[in-house]
Order: structure tokens, then C-alpha cells, then sequence
């Protein structure tokens, strides 16, 4: 079996190499003549797997080391005849740490706000349970797993609009059927706001329309905003970038934790579809001493584990470094 792999997903090199024939590519690496002898492949978002990849290749099975799954041409795959699988809820708790470490430093984290939770999936309901726990009034929005008979209590996305002092992103990025999540938050969408809510997007970037959210910056209709997802990445909004209070480069899910997730659910998916056992261990690596929070106090804990500010600082200085900023991201962990 020939596996070809993403070089930047981290905490794989040497594990599959006892069972298969295996070929590292950077991202910008990955193409027709590339691939063409694999049976599988390890991804990441910035690979689009389609029929100009794919087209005339022996690859059977597709595992993106992923929440998100845009990036996969889901219809030519199925008639393709090509399995794939993402990781759903491999990065849920890292982009949870995110939000609430953006929202210590907002001083955001305080009992009696509202915060509107758009998309409860893996991510949202953990962010959300986060926020409960801190004594916050939370709104969950998610109309498909509303009308699937979910357990909760769900209001809809004007509801949120009208009361909600914080508006967190959490959907997966949709252009059809009844519930499309491509600019859910529009021009339209910040006009309705009632009382000039923080708005976070770390879901998709499509999921916000980012010349929509510059204007309402501008005239106050929110109070600030909170990007880590952008439409067009690398190549991103820049005044969005200068006007936006946290601005990162596409990492609210990069803890060492999260990726870890990632890789370990890949490695099984790919010894599922070869018919191998799964005994492969990933672990990230320990904080090292002078990284360890030393603070009994839980916020300044937090923070010293993580703090968005310094991302903010290093993309808000170098946009054009977007992608170097993810590819080598320090190490961050979760505990």
C-alpha cells in the first residue's frame, strides 16, 4: 500500500512506515502526477481533492485530518468509487480554550451576558457548556439538529440577533439545502443586531461575510470582532485584519491536543480501510517548564496556557505570512 501525506500534520512521520510505502508532500506539492500511484491520502484543508486531482488515480480512501470537509468534492468522490473520512470533534476543545481565552481577554467572561451559540455540533456544544459553566445565559441556534429531535432547548438566528451580547460561530460551511450556512451572517443579518454584540467567527470563514462585518465595525453595530476563520485564505481581508480586536491565522484549533486528535483519528481510518490493527500511539508532546501555567488563579491560568493576543500580534504584522503562521505554529496545549 502506497500513503501519500501532508507533511505539516503533525506526530506522523515513522508510524505508518512498518506498513506501508509512504510520500511527504507540503501542501503546495500535492497533485495529479503526485498522487496517481497512491491507494490513500492523509490531508489537510488546503488540499482540494477533486477530479483534477484525482482523475486517472489508483487512490481508494481519503482521510482529512479535519473537521471541516469543503475542501472534499463529496459527489465525485461518491462516484468514484473513493472512501473518505474528516475527524469530527478532533479540535472541539482546543477551539473552545480559543473562545474562552479571546473572551478573558475581552473581560467577555462574565455571568449575566448573553451569548448566542450558532451551530451545537462537536465544537459549539462544548463552547457552549463552557459558557453556561461560567454562569452566562446561553442561546443555541442549530436548526438541523433542531428539527432532528436533538435534545436542548434551541431559538432561532434572529432571536440571537435581538438579545445576544456575544455571537460565536460554530457551523460547518453549507452553500445548499434547507439550512445554508455560506454568509449565514450578511449584511441583512448585522443590520437586524439589537445590541452591539461581540461576533466570533472560528468555524468557516464563508460562514461570515467579511466585507459585510467591516461596516458594522465602523458604525458600531458590534462592538468588536474576533477572527480566526476568513474568507479567501491566505489572502484575507485587510481591513477586517486591522479593525477586528482578535485576528489569528486560522489556528483556534492548533493546540497539540487537537492535533493529536486529528492525526490518531486519520491513523485509524487509514488501518481501518488497509485492514490493519490500530495499536499506533500519538501524543503531543509536554509544555516545557518555562510554558507551564504557574498561577493558582483559574483566568490568569488560562491565559498563561494560552492568549490570542500574541497570534493577533504576529498576523496582524505580517498578513502576507498567513500561511507560514499556520505551518509553524508553537506548541500549545490544552492542560
Amino acid at each position: 500500500m502506497k500513503v501519500v501525506i501532508d507533511r505539516a500534520i503533525p506526530f506522523l512521520q515513522g508510524v505508518l512506515e512498518p506498513f506501508a510505502e509512504v510520500v511527504y508532500l507540503g501542501n503546495e506539492e500535492f497533485s495529479a502526477e503526485m498522487v496517481k500511484s497512491a491507494d490513500a491520502l492523509i490531508i489537510r484543508t488546503r488540499t482540494r481533492c477533486n477530479s483534477s486531482l484525482l482523475e486517472g488515480s489508483k487512490v481508494q480512501f481519503i482521510a482529512t485530518a479535519t473537521i471541516g470537509y469543503d475542501h472534499i468534492d463529496t459527489d465525485y468522490l461518491y462516484d468514484a468509487g473513493i472512501i473518505w473520512t474528516n475527524c469530527p470533534g478532533c479540535n472541539a476543545s482546543s477551539v473552545r480554550q480559543y473562545v474562552h481565552s479571546s473572551l478573558l481577554v475581552l473581560d467577555m467572561l462574565r455571568p449575566g451576558l448573553t451569548v448566542g451559540v450558532v451551530g451545537v455540533g462537536h465544537v459549539g456544544s462544548l463552547v457552549a457548556a463552557d459558557l453556561a459553566l461560567a454562569g452566562m445565559n446561553v442561546l443555541r441556534c442549530d436548526p438541523p439538529l433542531e428539527e432532528d429531535g436533538a435534545e436542548g432547548e434551541f431559538v432561532s438566528l434572529e432571536r440571537i440577533a435581538a438579545e445576544a451580547d456575544i455571537i460565536t460561530f460554530h457551523t460547518p460551511l453549507t452553500r445548499d439545502g434547507a439550512h445554508p450556512t455560506f454568509h449565514l451572517a450578511d449584511e441583512a443579518f448585522f443590520s437586524s443586531l439589537k445590541k452591539r454584540p461581540l461576533i466570533n467567527n472560528s468555524s468557516r470563514g464563508e460562514v461570515v461575510d467579511n466585507d459585510a462585518l467591516v461596516r458594522p465595525l465602523d458604525e458600531v453595530l458590534v462592538c468588536n470582532a474576533v477572527v480566526d476563520t476568513w474568507e479567501g485564505e491566505p489572502k484575507i481581508n485587510l481591513e477586517l485584519l486591522r479593525r477586528a480586536v482578535i485576528a489569528t491565522p486560522h489556528i483556534a484549533g492548533y493546540s497539540a491536543d487537537g492535533k493529536a486528535n486529528a492525526t490518531r483519528m486519520s491513523l485509524q481510518a487509514v488501518c481501518h480501510f488497509a485492514g490493519l490493527p490500530f495499536s499506533l500511539e500519538v501524543c503531543p508532546p509536554e509544555l516545557p517548564e518555562e510554558l507551564r501555567p504557574t498561577s493558582s488563579d483559574p483566568a490568569e491560568r488560562a491565559l498563561q496556557l494560552y492568549n490570542p493576543m500574541g497570534d493577533t500580534e504576529r498576523l496582524k504584522a505580517s498578513p502576507e505570512r498567513f500561511e507560514w503562521l499556520r505551518g509553524n505554529y508553537p506548541l500549545r496545549r490544552e492542560i
